[in-house]
Parts: C-alpha cells; structure tokens; sequence
C-alpha cells in the first residue's frame, strides 16, 4: 500500500513489466499528439510557448519510464539475487509510485559514483561472449550488469521527469500594447510527481512584474518564489488558494494567469482496477492485445479578470487580483478555477463501446480517440 491508501501492484512478472513499459511509451506519445490538438488559438495566450513547456514535460516523463524499463529490465529472471520489482499504483492513477521517482533521484544523485563502479558497455559485450562460448548459458549476471549500465548513463544523459521539476522563468516582454507601468511579463512553469496521487502534475503561470528590479536577475526574490510554488504544488489545493497565496505574499508580483494540467490516471484492464463505466468499458474492449487502456487528461485554468486597491498597513495600499470564477457554473466554483476541461484518451476499439454505451457520467468529457495507424483525432 502507497502512504495514500491506494492499492499497489508490484511487477515481478518480466513479460507483465515488459507489456506495461510498451504500453505507457505508445499512451505518453498519444498524449503529446493530444497536448498539439489542445494548442490555444489566441496569439495573447501564448499558446505556442504552453505547448513547448507542455511536449518538454511529456518527453522528460517518457525519458523516465525509459530509464525505470531499463533498470528492471531482467525483472523475474534473476531469482532471489535480485527481489526488486516495479510498483505501480493499481487503483488511483496506474502510475509507478512516487517512491519509485524519489529513487530515481537519489540514484541520478550518486550516478558517477555507480558508473566508475561498472565495467564499460564494451568490456561487458565481450564478457557476454566469452560467457556464451564457454558455459553456452546465458549470461544473465552480466544482463544485469549492462542494464544497470545503461540505466545510470540514461540517468547521466538525458533530461529527466523528477519527483520535482523546479520553476522556470521566461521573459514575456513588457505589457503590450502600449503600458505606463512598463511592468515586465514572465511565463513560470515547473511539474511535480504528485506524492498523494502518483501522478504527474504540471503547472504554467503568467505574471507581471512591478518591481523595479527584474525578477529573473533578483537573488533575493526568486529563491524565495520558487520554493513558494513548490510548496503550494499540491493537488489537493485549488487553483484559487494558491493564487491567492502567491499574489498575497509577493505584492509586486501579480499573477494573471494559472493552469494546471493533470496527466493520467491511467486505466488498464491488465493492471489497473477501476470502477463504474471504465470497468465495463475496459472489460469489453479487452480482446486485442494494446487495446484496453484509457489515459485521462485534465486541464484546470484561472484567470484574473481586474485587480483592486486594497488598504496595507496605515497608509498604504496594495494591488491585488480579482480572479474570475463563474458564478452559474457549479464544477468551476467547486474547484476553484476559471475553465474545467476534463478529456480522455483511448483507442478505437474502447471508444466504439463507450459511444454504444452512452455512460451519462462521460458525455461532458472530451474523447480523443487513437486510430489503428497511431494517428489521434478529437472523437464526438
């Protein structure tokens, strides 16, 4: 069990690991092909930059499930010399754990220490050999050796998806058109292995800058930014709270713009288990091999819509922000956000039996659909 209650399954089955990594590596393709599809239309929205930041995050978290398919690559096939198996949770999100992504960092921590500890690729290839000529065995101690290899240089080499992802900061320009205040404009992004949940979760804020010194060259107030989003980086938090906590502990910065984007659960009929339409919808779709998955993909966004003068201290005053909310729409009020969109995405085969189902519970939920050549369209 996961410290959130959730039910975990470990992967000691190497045939069972191997289906799951080439299941997850063709879903985060999808998502990327989905994430181009949700591209804003609006040059305001800097719709571009959002899809970059977005495909950066995908191909980081793909680059991860590469690494952790790698490092248990001989997962079943070495017997007790090796116990150690992949969790995943099995009920609330089909995700590795978090435990999982804590020790991928520890391990890209120590990375050098491991390599210079590991004979080089070549000088396993010819071990192997000699091993396969002599014995006529296959040499799975040194399997193993060159999978660990290869998952520390993937540790070493690539730009990874960690359990914290820390904010970034990229210069938007000054207020346009034409702006008095001559306020700089930055765009935030950073991402989080949600602990609670087993999920990643990414966030993108827009804000203006008041302050007469750039916050991109400020050693006092970016530090102090940065461990504030991390902090606030929780799902069980609204989009509202922590907008609010931002624009109240830094006055000179004004958030105008937040989203989070919550990547999976990811639905298995092979190794999750789900409940109500998803179940019936999985179990009936489950005949052809790759086809009895869906992967949910939610968007929560807030805008802010003026900003107020509000009394600070004795003589003072301060700009705050006014966030729009919209009174007549009950799912934004109750999660605190602007727009809601909820989407799933699933392959052909599924989504022929939830159209023929018509589950009520699905009708307000985007459908991506996945076609038999890989290709992602927008489903009714």
């Amino acid at each position: 069990m996961t410290d959130s209650g959730s039910e975990t399954l470990e992967l000691r089955d190497n045939a069972a690991c191997r289906r799951y990594f080439a299941k997850f590596e063709r879903i985060v393709g999808n998502l990327r092909a989905v994430a181009a599809l949700d591209r804003p239309d609006d040059a305001e929205s800097f719709g571009a930059l959002q899809l970059d930041v977005i495909e950066g995050y995908l191909k980081a978290l793909s680059n991860s499930f590469e690494a952790l398919s790698t490092k248990y690559l001989l997962t079943g096939t070495l017997g007790k010399a090796v116990s150690s198996a992949l969790e995943i949770d099995r009920t609330d999100s089909g995700f590795p754990v978090f435990r999982e992504l804590l020790q991928m960092a520890n391990d890209l921590s120590q990375v050098d220490h491991h390599l210079g500890s590991l004979p080089s690729r070549d000088v396993l290839k010819q071990e192997m050999v000699q091993h396969i000529l002599q014995k006529r065995e296959k040499p799975r101690d040194l399997q193993y050796a060159m999978s660990q290899r290869v998952y520390y240089e993937m540790l070493r080499d690539r730009n990874l998806f960690l359990a914290q992802n820390h904010p970034q900061l990229v210069w938007l320009g000054k207020n346009k058109p034409v702006d008095t205040s001559k306020r700089r404009r930055y765009f935030v992004h950073w991402a989080v292995y949600d602990s609670s949940q087993n999920l990643p979760v990414l966030y993108q804020m827009m804000m203006e800058d008041s302050s007469d010194r750039a916050l991109s060259t400020d050693e006092f107030r970016w530090p102090k930014v940065q461990t504030h989003l991390l902090a606030q980086s929780l799902s069980d938090l609204k989009l509202l709270t922590i907008a609010r906590g931002f624009d109240k502990d830094f006055p000179d910065l004004h958030p105008k713009f937040l989203r989070r984007v919550h990547v999976g659960p990811m639905y298995s009929h092979t190794f999750t288990r789900q409940q109500g339409p998803l179940r019936e919808i999985l179990a009936e779709a489950s005949g052809a091999p790759g086809l009895d998955w869906t992967m949910s993909w939610s968007v929560e966004t807030l805008l802010s819509k003026k900003t107020e003068q509000k009394a600070a201290g004795i003589f003072g005053k301060v700009e705050t922000e006014v966030f729009h909310i919209d009174p007549y729409d009950t799912a934004s009020q109750e999660a605190g956000v602007t727009h809601l969109e909820r989407s799933i995405i699933l392959p052909h085969r599924p989504y022929q039996v939830l159209i023929d189902k018509d589950f009520s519970s699905l009708r307000n939920v985007r459908k991506y659909v996945v076609a038999a050549d890989g290709s992602v369209m927008t489903g009714a």
